[in-house]
């Protein structure tokens, strides 16, 4: 297809993803430089789109009840008010669900692309076999939606384009947190997925001995759910080390998106993070990244960005499940990540940071 008028795409549902999605977004709007591109997302990622390479964002009615009259009412609330802004050209769709290939169906959307699976494949008239992503990373395999060779094409190009990423104009409109006036580190140490989450301890311990070593001051970030976690740093090492040294670590979860973090990212010496969004924004916007990964997968989903990643890993034998939430028995549960310690993490950092 040569020049749609209006192109409408769907962003993925995670802010992980979405920053994952940058390479696709860059390349779809070099594609089609003159298209009107829209895209649709669900409210928590709407800090997170690329405002400088679409025209608008269209925030999607969220689903609170997933009963599916109530679902099935809200998916068709969201097809009437895109198809109202119509019509659509071509629809792209980096969400693998069937929901949201059926909401560009009912948009009137003529050509709609994405992947074959949770059994979409009558609703899209332009495809790709699920096969072929199966071992891709997840970033390249969004890109294939602008063309299928268009990875391999920009394989050498692609880290000038992330390292030509600019927040500041990307994602415009976002409250920025200035960063602290001396130097600092960053700790992230939330996740939607029990099962990417390092215990809370360990990341105590780990502020400790960055505080006892270095008087390093940390910046703690996340959303409500890290909050209590935050006052616990905070006051354990105040307790430990002198209540001095508590102010060495500055508790600011719950004060902005995911985007409004993009300076504090930049400018921070170091951040460990769990694997999360808030370890793909650190990425994208150029920090360097240790980050404590437990079930997920890295070959499909390790960040990408000028901000050089490590992984921390302790690969045991059902390694990589890729779940949620850990089915093994209790005396192996969240085996991946408990057999990562706060230590061996200090240590890399500081081979690396500090080399001696």
């Amino acid at each position: 297809m040569k020049n749609p008028e209006k192109i409408l795409v769907r962003a993925p549902n995670w802010i992980g993803d979405q920053v994952l999605a940058y390479p696709f977004f860059h390349y779809l709007r070099a594609a089609y430089p003159g298209s009107h591109i829209t895209v649709s997302c669900v409210p928590w990622v709407q800090s997170v789109q690329f405002r400088n390479l679409v025209d608008s964002v269209r925030i999607l009615p969220k689903i609170e009840n997933h009963g599916f009259i109530s679902k099935w009412k809200k998916l068709e609330a969201s097809a009437e008010g895109l198809r109202e802004n119509g019509p659509w050209d071509l629809g792209i769709i980096l969400p693998h669900s069937l929901s949201s290939a059926w909401v560009m169906f009912r948009a009137g959307v003529k050509v709609r692309r994405g992947y074959r699976m949770d059994g979409r494949g009558m609703l899209l008239n332009q495809s790709l076999a699920a096969d072929s992503i199966k071992n891709l990373h997840r970033s390249k395999a969004y890109l294939a939606l602008v063309s299928p060779d268009i990875a391999e094409k920009n394989e050498h190009s692609l880290s000038d384009v992330l390292d030509a990423f600019d927040a500041a104009k990307a994602w415009t409109g976002e409250r920025t947190l200035e960063p602290p006036d001396e130097p600092y580190w960053i700790l992230a140490p939330g996740s939607n997925a029990e099962s990417r989450r390092w215990s809370a301890q360990q990341f105590i311990e780990l502020a400790r001995l960055v505080l006892a070593e270095t008087g390093l001051c940390g910046v703690i970030v996340g959303g409500a759910a890290e909050s209590q976690i935050a006052q616990r740093i905070v006051q354990e090492s105040s307790a430990l080390l002198g209540a001095k040294l508590g102010a060495k670590f500055l508790d600011w979860t719950n004060r902005g998106s995911p985007a409004s973090l993009w300076k504090l990212f930049n400018k921070a010496k170091f951040s460990v993070c769990n694997d999360s969004g808030l370890a793909h924004v650190a990425s994208l916007c150029g920090s360097p990244v240790w980050i404590v990964w437990g079930a997920g997968n890295p070959s499909r989903t390790r960040p990408i960005g000028p901000g050089k990643t490590h992984l921390v890993l302790n690969p045991v034998e059902c390694w990589p499940c890729e779940r949620n939430s850990c089915t093994q028995p209790d005396h192996s549960k969240f085996a991946c990540l408990k057999g990562i310690r706060a230590e061996a993490v200090w240590k890399e950092i500081k081979t690396e940071i500090w080399p001696k």
